[in-house]
């Protein structure tokens, strides 16, 4: 990376208030090891759960892998930031963060529309379902949200390392990312604004318009079944993974639809907790909790390990 005159920048977090800021180092620190405990759990399951091993939780296994990795790359540092009272990162820490972030938030993007579509082969073509979403293809459309999400993000992020910052090396932020960087620098950056908007914007547009497709079909082809049950059976299947779209599409949208230009700053922290710390930790909820067969190869798991536990002699009844 080049030179800069300022090497190294300062994250404001969340707040001064250090009895605040107690409040939320517990706050994200549960919550961190919250998400990652359970998107762990949903992991090992569909692993180890022979009845886990379909398309659909395949596809679950992997979003709960970036699920882990996203809140990774954004709450340890700000915790560190907090317990140690030292808001200083580095230039190279900083655009690191804000590389794995966005490829992480971008992927996921694509792969909950590649979710959807395995939604739709699901219920409206349920007798070659196996056929279509074979291992091969399971494992090309995930290889595929990867190259599209380092397709999204390689340019604009190219073009960022060119930001040189000479002024101010405060970032209104409790992680690093773009628009405070371009609200610092003192390089032009419209170009570079102008790209990131329309990458994340088609991508967003892109992945949304398939989603929103996808259930079009999946809604019409549910309301031609000919009993209530066979409804709400087929409305549960899809139900998860509606809640979650609705969570991580509706943040995006709060992002861009803002009030005004002076609670912009606010907006978006406020946002980015919800997206990098609440969303990853209520996910596996929502899966496991609206999922039979996940709560019973949870409770078959349990089962297990007391019953191994038993023969080792290490439980007392």
């Amino acid at each position: 990376m080049r030179n800069h005159t300022i090497t190294t920048f300062i994250l404001l977090g969340l707040t001064n208030d250090p009895h605040l800021q107690i409040v939320i180092f517990i706050f994200l620190f549960v919550t961190y090891m919250l998400s990652v405990t359970g998107n762990f759990t949903i992991i090992s399951l569909t692993i180890m759960d022979s009845h886990l091993k379909t398309a659909m939780y395949f596809f679950l296994q992997n979003f709960s892998c970036l699920e882990i990795a996203f809140t990774t790359a954004c709450i340890p540092r700000y915790l560190y930031n907090i317990s140690a009272g030292d808001k200083t990162i580095t230039y190279d820490s900083c655009f690191t963060q804000i590389f794995f972030t966005d490829l992480f938030a971008i992927t996921e993007f694509f792969l909950l529309a590649t979710m959807s579509y395995d939604r739709y082969v699901a219920i409206c073509k349920p007798l070659h379902y196996v056929t279509i979403m074979n291992t091969r293809v399971c494992r090309r459309l995930i290889l595929s949200c990867w190259t599209a999400g380092l397709l999204v993000i390689l340019p604009p992020f190219s073009l960022g390392l060119n930001m040189e910052f000479c002024d101010s090396d405060v970032i209104e932020h409790y992680i690093c990312d773009a628009y405070p960087l371009f609200k610092i620098s003192c390089t032009e950056t419209w170009l570079l604004e102008q790209m990131v908007l329309v990458c994340a914007g088609l991508s967003f547009i892109i992945t949304l318009v398939c989603v929103v497709i996808s259930y079009i079909y999946i809604i019409k082809t549910i309301l031609q079944f000919p009993s209530a049950k066979q409804k709400k059976k087929a409305f549960s299947t899809c139900s998860s993974h509606m809640i979650v779209i609705s969570i991580t599409y509706g943040s995006c949208i709060f992002i861009y639809v803002k009030p005004s230009a002076k609670d912009s700053v606010a907006i978006n922290k406020g946002v980015s907790v919800l997206t990098t710390s609440i969303a990853p930790m209520l996910n596996p909820f929502i899966y496991t909790l609206r999922n039979k067969q996940v709560k019973q190869a949870f409770s078959d798991s349990v089962k297990r390990i007391v019953l191994g536990l038993k023969k080792q002699g290490m439980l007392v009844m």
